[in-house]
């Protein structure tokens, strides 16, 4: 068995259960408007065509949306999950039951859009700082529900994932100093304490705000400085400071227009919470075509 590519969608058991969701929120009393209008054996053809340029996202998803509905429908990739795409470019070819069909546009169009917003932003962002060693990674500032699938668009698009939950490692917040503060633990104490007590192997990362603090995560040998909301000139002098005894992660109002100034002050992580919280779904529509069937001839009266 292969290894599986950092690309790769989250488990399918795990797929399966956001759209079991997906579906009885939409599906769960019917279809009233198919079931009163189309026959149930009318057969149809149905492209998902984008309607911009895009990096795609969610077609493992589209697909198991379909066949979560009904398993007889034919379904055809034109374009997988990570392709960049042109405007009217089919995505996902299906045939089979009209009624089917007409089922799962929504919900399969939800996803390919939310998802596809993602990774094509994360691409934007990446492409921004290409000349820079750095690394873009996403937060936990995630749609309730969707953070697998949301995470892997992330990664569809050039960028990488911090914690996935809050058992992934140790961030220390500045709502957690504020609270350490009140046991009289200062950043400095509160990290020895962290790494004293810490499970084999995880990395102390420590949120600071300013030059002090960032003297006092170093003397607590914190293993990743988080420069928060500073410009890109206080993370140069941040930089200097740290001379490499701690991996530097900034974040703060990243946006597309002032990221690669922030990549330039030298950085080895820019955490965008925009990536997953701000991304705009991409525009994607499904167009179905009845499929003629042919009638049998009928006997001449005698």
């Amino acid at each position: 068995m292969g290894v599986p590519s950092l690309a790769s969608p989250p488990p399918l058991f795990s797929i399966r259960r956001v759209i079991s969701a997906a579906l009885e929120e939409d599906l769960a009393y019917g279809d009233l408007t198919s079931t009163l209008l189309i026959p149930p054996t009318l057969l149809a053809r149905a492209d998902i065509i984008a309607k911009a340029h895009m990096i795609v996202a969610g077609v493992a998803v589209a697909r198991e949306v379909f066949q979560s509905i009904d398993s007889t429908l034919e379904l055809t990739t034109h374009a997988g999950d990570g392709s960049m795409v042109r405007p009217l470019t089919t995505i996902l070819s299906m045939k089979g039951k009209a009624q089917s069909l007409l089922q799962g546009e929504r919900i399969a169009l939800n996803f390919l859009q939310r998802l596809s917003g993602i990774s094509t932003l994360t691409h934007q962002f990446c492409e921004a700082v290409r000349d820079y060693p750095v690394a873009l990674v996403d937060t936990r500032k995630t749609t309730p529900g969707l953070r697998a699938l949301e995470k892997w668009a992330v990664r569809l698009g050039g960028g990488k994932n911090h914690r996935f939950s809050l058992h992934d490692g140790i961030l220390i917040k500045d709502n957690h100093l504020m609270v350490m503060a009140s046991q009289r633990m200062n950043i400095t104490q509160t990290c020895l304490w962290a790494r004293q007590h810490a499970p084999h192997g995880l990395q102390i990362c420590v949120e600071v705000e300013t030059i002090a603090q960032v003297r006092q995560a170093l003397k607590g040998k914190a293993d990743v400085l988080l420069l928060d909301n500073m410009t890109p000139r206080h993370v140069k002098q941040a930089i200097d400071i740290i001379q490499k005894q701690a991996l530097v992660e900034v974040s703060g109002g990243m946006t597309l227009d002032n990221v690669r100034d922030m990549a330039e002050a030298g950085p080895d992580f820019i955490s965008i919470g925009a990536l997953t919280h701000s991304a705009p779904s991409m525009d994607l529509s499904m167009e179905i075509v009845p499929l003629r069937t042919k009638r049998r001839p009928q006997k001449r009266q005698r």
